[in-house]
């Protein structure tokens, strides 16, 4: 049985800026490519005919396969690295989200989102693997604030650019468009990281602890449920806010995806930001545990905060709730997988996010559905914003009790697989 316990992290080699560059354009694509129907929801409901239910199951469906192969991802890194397994993800999803393009159907649309998970499902595993096994503890911030960053700027573009090419093109057209970017981003991956994959088949960083020994920590299992709760207010705005805008409030397609961009451009500077002030509070002296855990805390408290704003407020409170919320956004999504990267270390971290991200976005998976029936039912978002408060407020319970202390452990040789 592998043992846990509490340690100073070791000096680890050092990450070239470029991989890091790299990892943040790669999240910033999978956000563009994920989120692409939500902006395109307006119009294709209305060309395939689609009812609220059915979209709600659109988007649930992404997750219904990027969930469990989060498992899939972590095995896989720890098998042939992150960097092969990054690699093959992402043209997976390149794939599905240029077919979609050509989708004639609720039937069509729905298996290809099925598709579009599985490939997307490497990102955050392999990331994850790759920053915790090269950076010490206080650089973690940093490097998590600009792949923040790229994914809150994925939908900042996706939804403003993609909506207005939408207006212009159609949302086929785009839907190819899009599919062929992450293509042309395997170009340099593959250049810049072929000798660090060759190196890491060659190098041994000690046996990894299995997904039981993992299973058997509070600490995982504190992080997985705070994950969720997280998650949940963001997916609900990246998935229904395009729709809520322009049905509810009265935007038009160019007006909402001017607002929604400002709200994600918005949570990527409070995501460079964040993650450079908890790099410096921690040079400064702070433990990684007050630092994260203050660092969630405000974050999910100001994510509420701003649901009910938008669940009370009038259009004016109701933007200004939306942009609050976007800025709260950002130390949450840098600490969330920081978190995760300092508890398991370099030997665990990969198998550690696969299985924290694959609970925590379950949020993903119910989220949307749960929205789609309230707004079937009630005809209106009041009740959906309420409970994307009470679920974010979960979360500080989570992050804050169930998680003792937020630390490095030790990861004791395995006696069994």
């Amino acid at each position: 049985m592998t043992v846990a316990t509490e340690v100073t992290a070791p000096p680890r080699a050092g990450l070239g800026a470029g991989v890091v560059a790299l990892l943040a354009i790669v999240i910033f694509i999978n956000y563009v490519d994920r989120g692409n129907l939500a902006t395109a929801a307006p119009l294709m409901k209305d060309e395939l005919h689609l009812t609220g239910t059915q979209l709600g199951m659109l988007f649930s469906a992404f997750f219904w396969t990027y969930i469990p192969s989060q498992i899939l991802a972590g095995w896989l890194a720890e098998r042939i690295t992150a960097y092969r397994t990054l690699a093959l993800g992402v043209f997976v999803w390149s794939l599905a989200t240029a077919a979609t393009g050509l989708a004639s159907g609720f039937g069509v649309l729905l298996a290809l989102r099925l598709a579009l998970g599985i490939g997307e499902s490497a990102a955050f595993p392999c990331s994850s693997k790759l920053l915790a096994r090269h950076l010490p503890a206080d650089k973690l911030g940093t490097a998590n604030g600009a792949i923040a960053t790229g994914l809150a700027l994925g939908p900042a573009f996706g939804t403003f650019a993609g909506g207005m090419l939408m207006n212009e093109l159609g949302w086929r057209a785009i839907f190819l468009l899009f599919g062929i970017a992450p293509l042309l981003w395997l170009v340099p991956w593959l250049s810049v990281t072929r000798d660090a994959a060759r190196s890491a088949d060659e190098t041994s960083y000690g046996r990894e602890p299995n997904f039981r020994d993992l299973l058997r920590r509070r600490e995982l299992w504190g992080a997985c449920i705070g994950h969720c709760c997280s998650n949940y207010a963001f997916y609900f705005v990246i998935s229904w806010l395009p729709l809520y805008l322009v049905k509810s409030r009265g935007f038009t397609v160019p007006e909402m995806a001017t607002l929604a961009g400002v709200i994600y451009l918005g949570y990527a500077a409070s995501a460079l930001v964040s993650g450079w002030l908890a790099d410096y509070w921690m040079r400064c002296g702070a433990t990684a545990n007050r630092v994260r855990k203050t660092s969630m805390i405000v974050s999910l408290s100001g994510v509420a905060a701003s649901m009910l704003g938008c669940a009370f407020g009038d259009v004016r409170v109701c933007i200004a709730s939306l942009l609050l919320a976007g800025i709260f956004f950002g130390p949450g999504t840098v600490n969330v997988y920081a978190i995760g990267q300092t508890l398991a270390g370099p030997r665990a971290a990969g198998k550690w996010v696969s299985i924290q991200n694959c609970i925590g976005n379950l949020s993903g998976l119910m989220g949307p559905l749960i929205t789609g029936f309230i707004i079937d039912r009630t005809g209106n978002f009041f009740w959906a914003f309420a409970a994307a408060c009470a679920i974010t407020l979960l979360g500080v319970i989570a992050w804050g009790v169930i998680i003792p202390r937020i630390a490095p452990l030790a990861w004791a040789p395995r006696t069994e697989f």
